[in-house]
């Protein structure tokens, strides 16, 4: 785990990274851990369709949009800054769980490369002592996309790249506070913007691809969108940090 002025330190000084290793890399791994990622993102639908359900019973579902009268921009707008406001307690319990699982699925993902057997939890950061720091990220994730949606298109499409980051720097840094998690997050998702919505975008058509097996092919295929910010996460910061103290007697071993 990094203190925050070596997560800075890290971001400041990153190098320049390839697209294409990017999403090669991505499509190599996904290739061994799709199965989890199905489970992650099952996890993530279920938890999402209990909180719809939950909400929709309760009367406080948001609103579908109907075109009844065709379209008129005015109404639409009324309605998306509505439904906005309007969906904010459900999007931040969906917010919370879609944090939980994928820092989950990162930190399998992370054992698989570094080839450590420490099972598949995908209710690791479900713990008590890991919780509450992952409703605060929820509850900031909202707030943010919230705001972000209000001011329409360009902000949300910007702050999506810092959000994605949320998770992966949780997953490798829980003891980081919700604030300093932000911080570096978004430091992060400014440094590399560009190459982490390109592959992001491109990963995503890829995982789009599960829609042509019935649609229920989409749950297996997705969450290859997720792994180019593990990757980025990787080159810039890494996973592992040894000392040098720490390689004594260790000879040519290394977990890198």
């Amino acid at each position: 785990m990094n203190s925050f002025p070596q997560l800075e330190e890290k971001i400041n000084h990153a190098k320049s990274l390839d697209f294409g290793d990017i999403i090669s890399a991505s499509i190599d791994l996904f290739k061994h851990v799709w199965l989890k990622g199905f489970l992650a993102i099952l996890f993530l639908m279920i938890g999402g369709f209990v909180i719809a359900f939950t909400f929709s019973l309760i009367g406080l579902a948001p609103e579908n949009y109907l075109f009844e009268n065709g379209f008129e921009m005015e109404s639409f707008l009324t309605f998306y800054s509505a439904n906005a406001l309007y969906s904010v307690p459900q999007s931040i319990l969906a917010s919370t769980l879609t944090i939980a699982f994928l820092s989950a699925f990162y930190r399998i993902c992370k054992n698989f490369v570094l080839g450590k057997d420490e099972g598949d939890d995908y209710f690791y950061f479900f713990k008590k002592e890991y919780f509450s720091k992952v409703f605060m990220l929820g509850l900031i994730y909202t707030g943010i996309s919230t705001l972000a949606q209000l001011l329409f298109l360009i902000p949300y499409i910007y702050v999506l790249v810092p959000l994605s980051y949320f998770s992966i720097i949780f997953a490798n840094n829980p003891n980081l506070t919700e604030g300093e998690i932000v911080k570096a997050s978004f430091k992060l998702g400014n440094k590399k913007w560009l190459i982490t919505f390109g592959a992001m975008f491109v990963t995503g058509i890829l995982g789009m691809l599960g829609l042509l097996a019935c649609g229920i092919g989409l749950f297996f295929t997705i969450s290859i969108a997720c792994l180019p910010v593990f990757f980025i996460y990787k080159e810039v910061i890494g996973f592992e940090e040894i000392h040098e103290i720490d390689q004594i007697g260790m000879g040519d071993e290394s977990n890198y």
